[in-house]
């Protein structure tokens, strides 16, 4: 199937708004508008749930090892974003969930962006 030149602009439109929103959404902090972030944030907002942390990791695609995945994890803890807590059906291993303000500031922006589509 081939789309219209019109159709092709209005996805780039509706990406370019999800961008911005995300912007948005860290205050315009730059360092934010990155795939790894928008890969760890949006896959713990999908689990809804505390997520192993190795498998946090992992659902950053663009990063090919752990242990840069795992500076962008830190960062996000430290920036207060994401919550590391003690597994408690493994001892040996953490988990990661969003904090509740980041969870309720992503609960927004997916807010907008679905009233975009439908609308």
């Amino acid at each position: 199937m081939t789309y219209a030149d019109h159709q092709r602009r209005a996805y780039l439109e509706m990406t370019e708004q999800v961008g911005r929103r995300w912007l948005a959404l860290f205050a315009g902090d730059t360092e934010m508008y990155s795939a790894a972030y928008w890969d760890l944030l949006t896959t713990l907002w999908r689990h809804r749930r505390p997520m192993r942390k190795t498998d946090a990791l992992a659902s950053m695609h663009g990063i090919r090892s752990a242990h840069p995945a795992g500076k962008y994890v830190d960062a996000a803890i430290q920036r207060g974003l994401v919550v590391e807590e003690n597994n408690p059906q493994d001892a040996r291993s953490k988990v990661l969930r969003l904090s509740d303000e980041t969870r309720r500031r992503l609960d927004g922006f997916f807010d907008q962006a679905a009233q975009d589509v439908v609308a």
